[in-house]
């Protein structure tokens, strides 16, 4: 199956607040998937927005020519974790708390919709 893709990586953003954004577009068409982040209340969904804009023109390019965004659908959509920076927060007598800033690897896959076919129930 042919597919292009788009990877964001180092994303200064926890997987855990990102991954209900994708989640929300996982098998959308792409039409539908810019609309929903457009209105999603979350940090995450304008960077998710661009990563899926890359997808969109990765597949747009010569050779791969996947067809217009309105023939296009979110195939896979995942988020991985990166890095933890580990930082240190001062605390009173000479303590100190450990901070982890996470960082995420978001992945976009859009393919072409396929066309329906109806399949007869069993029975």
């Amino acid at each position: 199956m042919t597919e292009s893709k788009a990877t964001l990586r180092y994303v200064r953003m926890s997987p855990r607040k990102t991954r209900p954004v994708v989640d929300l577009i996982r098998g959308c068409p792409v039409s539908d998937a810019l609309a929903l982040l457009r209105f999603t209340p979350r940090a995450a969904a304008k960077v998710v927005q661009k990563v899926l804009l890359s997808a969109v023109a990765n597949g747009q390019q010569p050779g791969k020519e996947l067809g217009d965004a309105d023939s296009l659908r979110v195939s896979r959509a995942w988020v991985d974790v990166g890095p933890t920076l580990k930082r240190f927060q001062p605390r009173a007598q000479g303590r100190a708390f450990a901070i982890h800033k996470r960082t995420s690897h978001i992945t976009i896959a859009v393919a072409p919709v396929e066309a329906t076919v109806n399949k007869k129930a069993k029975g």
